[in-house]
């Protein structure tokens, strides 16, 4: 196995960037990001240093590209960190310097659409961590979540193993960032099942990759994703976003990984719990389990002819659904179906 090349980790009181190489959604919920900012001080003990295009809504891609290479490239920035996702990161990553990135690795922080940032600082050898958001997490209504907090305050500061928690509740109905007086009251939350596993009673451990599905979909059709080769022996992260691609899109996509070659490359494959509610399609709770139950067929339908071998374990909070635990990226995991526990290395 290719050993994994963590960067240095910062410490309480260093400076860490806090870019918007995707959406500038900055711009546009002051409220939520500044909420952000000061529980990045105050509560995680890091100060935060904005970039040019941070409070910027359609920047250039080059210019966001040229704002997070110059964050990777200042020796006195420990760690950085991305504001939120969106849907375009993908122009961004060409104009990235990967000379100045590869001798200047430094720990970053994204999900969603970041997933783009991820894969590439894999391709460099730079392990990443997929979650974390300044305005989702970090600005959350009422308080940043337990789980999220230690889980994130832990990948930050430490580089040891991590126990991964199963939630006790959760949730994926947000409140309005349109409505600031909601940034004072906890979102809606449900009570939490557990984990759901399937596959043989054995341990995986190994290197993980993966991200947003759908991010993933598009990281292949621009054929920027590693060889299956390379994967061999990985363990497979991946979660759906507030998009809520459908059972028969999500099996599709999950189909069209098995075609390429890549999902026999992994011996497990952990699945974040779907996100089933949005401001348009705000479904009832009975729908939105039901909707969580159809995804969670599809992917085991559409892994069936590829690797019906493989560990699966369901619904771990690791993407778009509330809280979210952070896994590093290209860093280590290990799976034990045989205990049901679920560990990573920061």
């Amino acid at each position: 196995m290719v050993v994994p090349n963590y960067p240095p980790k910062p410490r309480p009181g260093d400076r860490v960037a806090v870019v918007s190489p995707s959406a500038g959604l900055p711009a546009l919920f002051p409220h939520v990001y500044e909420l952000g900012l000061r529980r990045l001080r105050e509560e995680i003990g890091l100060e935060p240093v904005e970039y040019p295009t941070t409070r910027v809504m359609g920047a250039d891609p080059r210019d966001r590209a040229r704002d997070l290479t110059a964050a990777f490239a200042d020796p006195t920035i420990t760690a950085v960190l991305a504001t939120v996702g969106g849907d375009d990161l993908i122009t961004v990553t060409p104009h990235l310097d990967d000379e100045v990135l590869r001798a200047n690795p430094k720990p970053y922080f994204g999900y969603s659409d970041n997933t783009n940032v991820l894969n590439h600082l894999y391709g460099l050898g730079i392990v990443a961590y997929h979650g974390g958001s300044v305005l989702v997490h970090l600005g959350r209504p009422g308080a940043i979540h337990p789980l999220t907090a230690d889980s994130l305050r832990a990948a930050l500061f430490t580089s040891d193993w991590y126990e991964l928690t199963a939630a006790p509740e959760w949730g994926d109905r947000p409140n309005s960032w349109t409505e600031p007086e909601s940034l004072a009251h906890e979102p809606e939350m449900l009570p939490g099942e557990g984990w759901r596993w399937q596959g043989p009673e054995r341990v995986v451990q190994g290197r993980t990759w993966g991200g947003c599905l759908e991010i993933l979909h598009w990281l292949m059709a621009t054929d920027r994703v590693p060889p299956a080769d390379e994967l061999a022996g990985s363990v497979l992260i991946f979660e759906t976003s507030q998009e809520m691609p459908s059972a028969k899109e999500v099996f599709r996509i999950v189909r069209n990984m098995g075609e390429r070659g890549l999902l026999a490359a992994f011996p497990a494959i952990v699945v974040g719990r779907p996100k089933a509610w949005d401001f348009d399609k705000p479904l009832p709770v009975p729908e939105r389990l039901a909707w969580a139950e159809a995804q969670r067929e599809a992917i085991t339908r559409a892994l069936a002819p590829y690797n019906p071998d493989a560990v699966v374990v369901f619904d771990v909070d690791l993407g778009h659904t509330d809280p979210q635990l952070i896994i590093p990226y290209g860093g280590e995991i290990r799976v034990d179906a045989r205990t049901r526990r679920i560990a990573v290395r920061y």
